[in-house]
Order: structure tokens, then C-alpha cells, then sequence
């Protein structure tokens, strides 16, 4: 019977969603929760102009500005930009104003995002202008003629993943309104950098490469004339390649670095073959060049890195970006390394009229350093983590888990985790394992998380900070031949807790292995479940530079799910293009690739339904094959047949994650490459649902106690609080009727007020959705109802309601209930959602935004929530729970119900007491003489004296009561039942003294 409702109700949720038209879902807010740590920037830039100012550009992060060297970052791209890769940042020599920006970081990774073209600003940021480029793929070099910032050059790597004729060198004269391909090589050929000579910006060098990621290798360089450096004496109309003293075979990325106070001088770091590789000098403008070092930490992984900067007032100061930093004194002759916050270092900019005043950037951010490099600015305040996935523990509030791209992994709690959190303060742990991931907590004991790290499996205790390896194969994979690998592991191999045991873990290689023991013994339980084409298991890195850490190993398993519904049902995804099923554990196993699949492409997720067997969907990634299409799939009926899910999804929006709703079948969460969408219809149809989204890639969603939690790709963890509402029918039928949608069951969190702008920890609320089919100003009001159907509070949304009801709430005495107008209490037409604090009424203060706010939280029970739109009223029944800390401590709600009535009764002496102060005061302003000196006298018995630590009289006596018995729930101690006693009796007796009446 249960099963047939189910289906009943998702035949009804599709028959509605049929009719769903493009809504807007800006009321439903995402809210950021970390971590406050720089992920991987591959640019910054400054300007002499305003010394303070510095930009830096991430690789799937966007833009970022600071104006007070480093010590607070702000994005500036949001909202403007279509990708948050960046390539290269260049502000105009004598306008900061004006900023340039080449989209498409340079470091060619897999997880590389595409650019889309250059943008312009010319307010420092505030707002940009697309101006073209948007098909040049990734963008190695801008810069700005600083004789006219209206001329500027740009240097296009291309297309990461295929040959695109857009390769080349550009150059626009009008600001960008048109743009000239300068030079050109080839449709595989690109070029990573160029430079302009100082008081001759017609003399430009521009520095080719050969460059290219598949699934299986990366292609840095190629024969010579496939690369090397270009000059031009005529703005780009003609080119001749500079070749004397330089390598003459194989050639690969090159970075160009020309000093700014002798013209003459040139360097070059070049990838090359063996000792070739390295820095090279010119000192003749580029007729020839020597070898300076070929010192490997200049080269050791170019395609990563290959950055070459000058101090500005020395040619013979010289720094390399790679890993490590290194500084040369001697014209590149000998180097030292330099001390970063971090490693991967990846671009360097110094001011010219101050070259100890200089940023920097690496894997871990970006960094300012006022003194040369001795000391540098914070990376904890840049919220720009690339996370490769997300999981959540069983706590409360619950934790979110993943791994940060070269960092550790992290747990993060999804809200302040107790009432007294410091404000503003990021909480964060390491949890075993490494930058990876997956990070998984055990289901029932989130001290235990399970950990891949780059193929190797682990288990972590948190209580005692152990990370016990229990690797498959006990093997180091890195720098092999995959075909020669007992066991091909990916760097982000996966873990995943079998739902029907939590004893049970699976991970992935080319096989799916199995343990029961925290992997002290592991099993095999499937035979190669990849394509494993022979001529893709090869040396990962050519034709010059091997780069074998796992991320290019082909063939092997990339996801793994047991359905959630039928034990022993699992499956799986490669990265070469195989899905694949077992309905036995793993006896049998059965290839249920849909048949016309993307050739190769990369299952990036599975996600077996949780209200049918039969049904799973899977989301397949071939942007490393040069295909960007999204590809969603669904089957009914175990992977026999396939249907293509991406209907409202835009054609270049990469598919990275599907997951289903577990309390609504057909509702489903899509992440893209670029952003978030939902389907109400089984993925019949998409809606765009980024809403206050930054444009980043969406690694993995998951859906927990009715949160919608996300990680990124370059902006770390997201969550979306109550998706309540969107699993109600109503909301796919809108029409010209007010709805107030069922609240979720909210737990009773003490949470601290206002915990700043990150991590954005909300105080604990009941959300209520409600839509409006028009403009309700001065219509709408929410009430909530206690069980008995009492009103304990009523929120309006015009403000001189609440002037009408002044007297009404003046009279309420010893009533519960007040009344209070709040801005966030929307009225615009669509959907809107308020947060109602859970506050009963407070005591009273004089002033009046703050009399009878902040009350006590009401206590744990049903409510119903009560809208009311001109005429028409709704009503919705929801519940307020014990939080289950407490509940465990035995604090229950007989327990909560009784401390809230104490503290009620301290309440309501405060409000007696305030008013009998006030009344005082101005019974004393009309008073003179004898009777005023007398009233005067039991003021002061009330009231503290001005100044510093004045003695506590009996109205802040009575407030202190009131505070320490409203700071946690609990049975009101025996001390503050005899206080309250003792401070009802003494002001008795002031007002007896007063005889006010």
C-alpha cells in the first residue's frame, strides 16, 4: 500500500510539473559555509597608482580585489562573468580604473575550467563588459599599450581538450569593441605569454605552445616548429622567430619576462628536453640567448606552472614559479628558493616603485608581502576551495565533509555548532586521507571517516587524531606505466558506505573491492569493469615532461553505488566510459553502457533511485575528449535502456552531478559545470535553480534533513536550508491563488545571533515559503498559533499596522502574544520566505524597536503557521523539536516547558520593573521639592549610577536574572528560584516606597 501511494503521488507531482512554468526561485537562498581558505590561484596583478589595490584571479574562483593589501578580499566578477576561470588580470599603467581580464586559467590540470573571452571594466571592478574572444579557450596573457589603454594584446593558449583555429595571438585597438588575430601557428598551437617592450609597446614577443590534455596524457610542446618565441617590430603585422642560442628540438611552454629599465634584456624559461630545459637570457632584444641554469625546480612541472618575472628596478633580480619559488640575484645564474604560505606557485607581480611591495600566488591562494617576500599576508581569508566532493555526518548540527584541491580534507559544521560560537570564527578540522578525497563518515559514529587518498585508503579516528593506511596492493602507484599496475587507481578514487551496513565499504580501482573490517582485509568482487583500450594505458606527459600522479590513469572505476532500496544491487562508472551492474553483490556482473554513449566519457556520478530498483541515472563528462555537451541519463529497467536528460540544460554545460530527491520521485538536482538545475518532472525538463550562486562548477550535491548541501569547484561548500517546499505539488501549479507551503519540522537549535558574513551560520528558524500571485504591500500577515490555537506571535509586513495595534500590544499585560512589523517579511509577488526566530514575547524596553523582542524560544511542540493576504487566510501545521543533544543529556520537553514558564516569570518582573522606572522618571521631571528628592532616592535604588562599573541596582538585577536563566535550557537552579523571590519582594518594596499610584 505504501509503494502505490508513492507512485500515486509522483503521477500526480509529474502531472503537475507538466504545466510548470519558468519560476522564479530567488526567494530560496544558498548561503556559503566554507572553508575561509585560498583555494588555487594562477594570477594577480597590482598597480603603482594605488599601492593598496591588488587583483587576483583564481582558477575557478573568478575575480577577487583587495584595496588594503591583502587583509580583506572581496570577489568583483560575480554577476558579470560566465566563467570563473581566469587566465590573466592587467590594469592600465596610469588608470587603475581601467582592468582587462583573459578568461581560461593557464595551467592546464584536467579539472581545467574553460574561459570565455576577455572582459573589461573601467570602474576598478565594480561592473565589466564582455568584449569578445569568447571561442579562444584558455588565455595565458594580457596586456595593455601603456600609451593607450584602448590597445591591448592577448595571448590564446586555445581549446584545452581539442584543436580550435581560435589559437593565436590577438591584438584590439578600439578597447575590444573589435579584435585581429596578430599571428598564428596552427589550430594545436597556442601561445602562453607575450610581452611588450618598455617604451616601445610596437615591439612584441610572443611565446608558442603545443598544448593539449586527454583523459590519458597531456601534450605539453612539440616539434620546433610547433613552438618557441616570436618578435614583432611592427605591432604584429610581421613576425620572425627567434632561434639562436635556443633549443632546437623538441620545445614545450615557454614564460617571457623582459626588464623594465634596460630593454635589451630578455629571459626566457623554456620546457625542453634534459638539460635544455631551464632559463634562458638575452641581452641583444632577442638575437640571441644563453643559457642561464637549467636547474630542474625551473621546469619541474611546466604545464602546471612556467612563470618568469623581473624586480622592476633590477634585471638581475629574477623569479621562477613552480615548485618551489625560486630567486635568482645573478641574472639567473644561481637560485634560492623563497618561503610561501604555500606550494604550486603559479605568478608574481612587483610593484615598480617598490619591489618589496609584491603579490604573490600558488595552490593555496594569493599572498601580499610588504617586505620582499620575509613575511606575507593571511590565505584564510579568501573562501575559494576547489572541493572534489561533499558527504555529511549523522550529528547535530549535522558536519560537512570533502577534500580541498592540494590541501587536506575538511569537516565543517553546517551551522554554528552551539549557541555560544565565537562570531565570525571559521570552524574547520582535518579528517585523515588528503586533497583527494573522498572524505566519508561512518554512518553512526562520525568520529570514524573513511579517506581515499590518490588511490590509497585509510581510516581516521578523530578522537585520537590516528590515520590507520590500509591500502589496496600496498603499493605507490605514481610514475608507473598504468598498463604495468596490478590495481589502476584514480587520484580521487572512490570510497562509499554500503547504505544496508555501515561495516561495509567499497572502493574502486579497475575492480571493485570490498571490506568488512575497516580494511584490515580487503576483497575483489568484480572483474575489470572498464574498457581498458590498450593504447590509452601509456606514460602520462609528452612528448618531454612524464606527469604520472594518477589523474591521468585511464580505465579505472570513478563511482560506485549500492541502491538504497535493494541490498546487493550496485552500480558502477568508469572514466573511460563503463557502467556497469551486479544484483548479487557482486557474483554477477552485467555491462549496461547505454548505447549511445560518449565514446570514453567519464561517469562522473550514479545515482541508483530510492523508489524504484530498476531505476538509476548516471552523469557522464567528456569535456576532457573536447566535448562539453551535458549528458544526464536515466533507465528503468537495470540499464537496458537509456533516456537523455538535458532538456533546458545549455549545450556547453558540462554534466558533473545527479542526484534524486529522497522524498519526492521525479524531483532532481543537477550540477553543471556552471551552475545548478532542478527537474520536477524526472528530468524531463530543467530549470535553472543557481539562484544567489556564484558561476563555478558543481563537483557533488547531496541532500540531507531536507538541505540541499553542494560542493565546488573554486568556492567550497554551499547549502540551500528547507527544500520543503519544493517537494509540494503546489509548487509546480502557481497560478493567481496566495499558497502558504507546509513548514518543515525545524529542531530547536540555541545558535548564536548574527554570526557575520562567513561562514554564514543562520540563527536557528522556522522557514516558511509562501507565494504571492501579485504586489501584497500592506496585505500580508503571518501569525503563528501555539496547539491550542492561541496566537504567540504576529509579523506584519506594513509598518503602520503595527502604530494601529500600539495599544493593543501596550494592553496585553500578561499575554503571550505581540505583534511586530519585519522587512523581511516580503510582499513581492512569487515566492517568498521568512524566517520566523521562534521567539515568544520578550520583556519591555523603552525603546521601542527593542520592547518585547527577544523573548524566550517557545518550547518544543505543534504550531501552525497562519498567513493572511487581504481577505484570505492559510494555515500550515508544523513542529518544533528538541534538539537531540539535549535529549541525550535528558533534557526533555516537560523539562523546556517548565524553564520557560520560570523565565517568563522573570519577564514578566523586568517588564514591571522597566516600566515602574520609566513611570518613575517622569513622575520626578514633573516633581519638586521634598517629593522629588524622596522619588529621586528610590531611582537610585533601581537605577545604575553613570559611569564605569557602577554598582548593579535592582533593574539590572533583575536583567542579570533574566540572562543567566535564558542562556541554555535547563531546570531552573534552586539559587535562581530564590533570587527571583528576593527580587520580587525588594521592588514590593520600592514601589510601596514610591506610592506612585
Amino acid at each position: 500500500m505504501k509503494k502505490f501511494v508513492t507512485n500515486l503521488a509522483f503521477l500526480t507531482f509529474i502531472l503537475f510539473s507538466t504545466t510548470l512554468f519558468s519560476q522564479d526561485f530567488s526567494a530560496f537562498q544558498y548561503r556559503t559555509v566554507g572553508p575561509q581558505r585560498g583555494g588555487r590561484v594562477t594570477t594577480v596583478t597590482g598597480t603603482p597608482v594605488l599601492p593598496g589595490t591588488f587583483y587576483l584571479g583564481a582558477s575557478g574562483a573568478g575575480v577577487w580585489k583587495t584595496d588594503d593589501y591583502g587583509t580583506t578580499w572581496n570577489n568583483v566578477s560575480d554577476g558579470f562573468f560566465d566563467t570563473p576561470s581566469i587566465g590573466a588580470i592587467e590594469v592600465a599603467l596610469n588608470d587603475p580604473n581601467i582592468v582587462y581580464v583573459g578568461t581560461g586559467s593557464d595551467g592546464l590540470r584536467s579539472n581545467i575550467i574553460s574561459g570565455k573571452g576577455v572582459y573589461k571594466s573601467i570602474d576598478g571592478g565594480k561592473t565589466w563588459n564582455h568584449i569578445g574572444l569568447e571561442n579562444a579557450g584558455q588565455i595565458g596573457a594580457v596586456e595593455i599599450d601603456p600609451t593607450n589603454s584602448n590597445i591591448v594584446w592577448v595571448a590564446a593558449i586555445g581549446n584545452a581538450f581539442k584543436a580550435n583555429e581560435e589559437r593565436g595571438i590577438y591584438k584590439t585597438i578600439d578597447g575590444g569593441t573589435t579584435w585581429e588575430k596578430m599571428l598564428h601557428i596552427s589550430n594545436t598551437t597556442g601561445f602562453a605569454d607575450l610581452e611588450l617592450l618598455p617604451g616601445n609597446p610596437n615591439v612584441v614577443y610572443a611565446a608558442a605552445w603545443k598544448a593539449q590534455r586527454t583523459p590519458w596524457t597531456i601534450i605539453s610542446g612539440g616539434e620546433n616548429s610547433e613552438g618557441g618565441i616570436y618578435k614583432s617590430v611592427n605591432g604584429g603585422k610581421d613576425w620572425i622567430k627567434l632561434e639562436t642560442g635556443l633549443p632546437k628540438g623538441l620545445i614545450g611552454k615557454i614564460d617571457l619576462a623582459v626588464s623594465a629599465v634596460d630593454s635589451s634584456i630578455l629571459y626566457a624559461v623554456i620546457e625542453a628536453p634534459g638539460d635544455e630545459g631551464g632559463v634562458y637570457k638575452s641581452v641583444d632584444q632577442g638575437k640571441s640567448f644563453v643559457q642561464t641554469s637549467s636547474n630542474k625546480g625551473l621546469v619541474n612541472r611546466p604545464f602546471y606552472y612556467t612563470n618568469i618575472e623581473l624586480d622592476p628596478t633590477n634585471p638581475d633580480i629574477v623569479y621562477s614559479n613552480a615548485n618551489p619559488l625560486l630567486k635568482s640575484k645573478d641574472g639567473g645564474k644561481s637560485w634560492k628558493t623563497m618561503s610561501v604560505p604555500h606550494g604550486d606557485n603559479h605568478d608574481i607581480w612587483l610593484n615598480p616603485n617598490n619591489p618589496d611591495l609584491l603579490i604573490q600566488c600558488n595552490d593555496g591562494g594569493a599572498n601580499v608581502s610588504h617586505n620582499g617576500g620575509k613575511t606575507w599576508s593571511s590565505q584564510f581569508n579568501q573562501p575559494t576551495a576547489e572541493i572534489y566532493q561533499v558527504a555529511v555526518d549523522d550529528q547535530y548540527p549535522y558536519w560537512i565533509y570533502g577534500a580541498q584541491q592540494d590541501n587536506t580534507t575538511i569537516a565543517i559544521p553546517s551551522s554554528a555548532p552551539s549557541g555560544t560560537s565565537a562570531q565570525g570564527i571559521q570552524v574547520m578540522i582535518e579528517v585523515g586521507g588528503c586533497e583527494t578525497g573522498p572524505s566519508i563518515p561512518k554512518p553512526g559514529n562520525h568520529n570514524i571517516v573513511y579517506n581515499n587518498c590518490k588511490g590509497r585508503f585509510s581510516v581516521y579516528n578523530k578522537i585520537t587524531g590516528v590515520d590507520r593506511e590500509y591500502s589496496i596492493g600496498a603499493s605507490n602507484i605514481y610514475g608507473h606505466n598504468p598498463k604495468d599496475l596490478k590495481y589502476r587507481f584514480q587520484r580521487v578514487a572512490p570510497v562509499h558506505v554500503s547504505p544496508h551496513d555501515p561495516d561495509v565499504v567499497y572502493m574502486g580501482s579497475q575492480f571493485v573491492h570490498k571490506t568488512r573490517n575497516d580494511g584490515v582485509i580487503w576483497e575483489t568482487i568484480s572483474p575489470d569493469l572498464t574498457a581498458f583500450e590498450a593504447d590509452k594505458q601509456v606514460p602520462s606527459g609528452s612528448p618531454i615532461t612524464r606527469d604520472i600522479t594518477g589523474e591521468e590513469y585511464y580505465s579505472t572505476i570513478y563511482s560506485i553505488r549500492e541502491s538504497k532500496i535493494k541490498k546487493d544491487l550496485i552500480w558502477t562508472g568508469s572514466n573511460d566510459g563503463v557502467v556497469s551492474l551486479t544484483q548479487d553483490g557482486g557474483q554477477t556482473w552485467t555491462n549496461v553502457t547505454p548505447k549511445k554513449m560518449l565514446k570514453g566519457g567519464r561517469v562522473e556520478s550514479i545515482e541508483p533511485s530510492q523508489f524504484n530498483p530498476a531505476k538509476a541515472y548516471i552523469s557522464v563528462d567528456g569535456h576532457l575528449l573536447g566535448d562539453p555537451t551535458p549528458y544526464f541519463y536515466k533507465t528503468e529497467d537495470y540499464g537496458k535502456t537509456w533516456e537523455l536528460l538535458t532538456n533546458g540544460i545549455p549545450s556547453d554545460y558540462t554534466s558533473k552531478v545527479l542526484r534524486e530527491d529522497p522524498k519526492i520521485a521525479g524531483l532532481l538536482y543537477a550540477g553543471t559545470e556552471y551552475g545548478m538545475f532542478v527537474s520536477f518532472n524526472d528530468g524531463q525538463k530543467w530549470e535553472s535553480f543557481q539562484q544567489n550562486l556564484p558561476v563555478t562548477p558543481i563537483t557533488d550535491i547531496i541532500i540531507n534533513r531536507g538541505d540541499l548541501v553542494l560542493s565546488t569547484m573554486g568556492r567550497g561548500f554551499w547549502v540551500l536550508d528547507n527544500i520543503t517546499s519544493l517537494r509540494n505539488p503546489a509548487i509546480a501549479s502557481l497560478n493567481e491563488t496566495p499558497v502558504l507551503f507546509q513548514p518543515d519540522n525545524t529542531i530547536r537549535y540555541r545558535s548564536p545571533r548574527g554570526s557575520g558574513d562567513f561562514p554564514n551560520y543562520p540563527s536557528t528558524g522556522v522557514l516558511i515559503d509562501y507565494y504571492l500571485p501579485k504586489e501584497g504591500k500592506n496585505e500580508v500577515q503571518l501569525e503563528i498559533l501555539n496547539a491550542n490555537k492561541q496566537t504567540i506571535a504576529t509579523i506584519i509586513s506594513d509598518s503602520t499596522k503595527v502604530k494601529s495595534t500600539k495599544e493593543e500590544v501596550e494592553n496585553m499585560g500578561l499575554s503571550m502574544s505581540f505583534s511586530y512589523f519585519d522587512t523581511k517579511l516580503e510582499t513581492k509577488k512569487g515566492l517568498n520566505r521568512f524566517q520566523w526566530d521562534m521567539l515568544q514575547k520578550g520583556a519591555w524596553n523603552d525603546k521601542e524597536s527593542r520592547s518585547y523582542k527577544n523573548g524566550p524560544m517557545v518550547p518544543p511542540g505543534t504550531y501552525t503557521a497562519k498567513l493572511t493576504v487581504g481577505k484570505e487566510t492559510f494555515e500550515q501545521p508544523f513542529e518544533i523539536l528538541v534538539d537531540p543533544r539535549l535529549a541525550e543529556e535528558g533534557i526533555d520537553e516537560t523539562i523546556i516547558t517548565e524553564h520557560i514558564a520560570f523565565e517568563n516569570k522573570v519577564l514578566a518582573l523586568l517588564t514591571e520593573a522597566r516600566k515602574f522606572q520609566s513611570e518613575l522618571e517622569a513622575e520626578i521631571k514633573k516633581s519638586n521639592g521634598d517629593k522629588k528628592a524622596s522619588l529621586e532616592t528610590v531611582l537610585k535604588a533601581i537605577k545604575n549610577d553613570e559611569g564605569a562599573y557602577p554598582q548593579q541596582m535592582l533593574v539590572p538585577q533583575i536583567a542579570y536574572l533574566s540572562y543567566i536563566v535564558g542562556g541554555a535550557d535547563k531546570i531552573p537552579g534552586n539559587e535562581e528560584v530564590e533570587r527571583l523571590k528576593d527580587l520580587q519582594q525588594q521592588f514590593n518594596a520600592v514601589k510601596q516606597q514610591a506610592q506612585l499610584n
